[in-house]
């Protein structure tokens, strides 16, 4: 065995330790100073989802200073080499100007990636940028595309959206039955916009 492969099996050893404290244990409070220091000792091997990881750390200060900048460097590691959750979270920072320069166009690019690998928020996001021309050419077909990729898994602003779509025949058919129907689905969900439609169409009651 060589000594890269026994690098490799201790990184993950180390990154699966870490995350069996910070997720699996029946503990209140999280030994994140470990967790972290696990980690980061992974991430530093190359161990992806590790990369992944210690960005959410920086990200929301979990056993380390808060800090955005770091977590944005660490994400762009983990998605250059593909994690889909951090190509998400790539996307998200171009997409809202958060740390870089607000660039639509590398916002799709990297939910595109993320999408395709199937990340349900990168799929409700791309059909987002879709819906009103957002870094990419208006296309409500392939909004609606994504935004039923994202719906299939009970992602609820997908939903809503999706209800948006029916309500105003945007990419698709107008229908006010098909609203009410991704209207109560978010709001059995609990999303408050879908809530206040349906009881729209509630006191209406004239969809057809």
């Amino acid at each position: 065995m060589t000594s890269h492969n026994l690098k490799k099996i201790d990184s993950n050893k180390l990154f699966k330790t870490a995350y069996k404290l910070a997720y699996e244990s029946k503990e209140k409070e999280k030994p994140w100073n470990e967790v972290f220091n696990l980690w980061l000792e992974a991430a530093s091997d190359g161990h992806v989802k590790a990369q992944f990881y210690i960005g959410t750390c920086y990200d929301f200060g979990l056993g380390v200073e808060k800090n955005a900048q770091t977590a944005f460097e660490w994400y762009m590691k983990a998605a250059l080499k593909g994690k889909m959750e951090a190509q998400f979270n790539i996307g998200f920072f171009y997409h809202h100007g958060e740390l870089v320069e607000q660039d639509h166009k590398k916002a799709v690019y990297w939910y595109s990636l993320a999408a395709n690998q199937g990340d349900t928020e990168a799929q409700r996001d791309l059909g987002y940028c879709y819906i009103y021309g957002y870094g990419v050419e208006q296309d409500s077909e392939k909004a609606i595309y994504w935004y039923k990729k994202a719906a299939s898994k009970n992602d609820r602003k997908a939903l809503y959206n999706l209800g948006l779509c029916y309500e105003y025949g945007d990419g698709v058919r107008q229908s006010n039955r098909w609203a009410k129907y991704y209207f109560s689905k978010a709001s059995a969900l609990k999303y408050r916009k879908a809530t206040y439609k349906l009881k729209k169409y509630n006191n209406q009651n004239s969809y057809c």
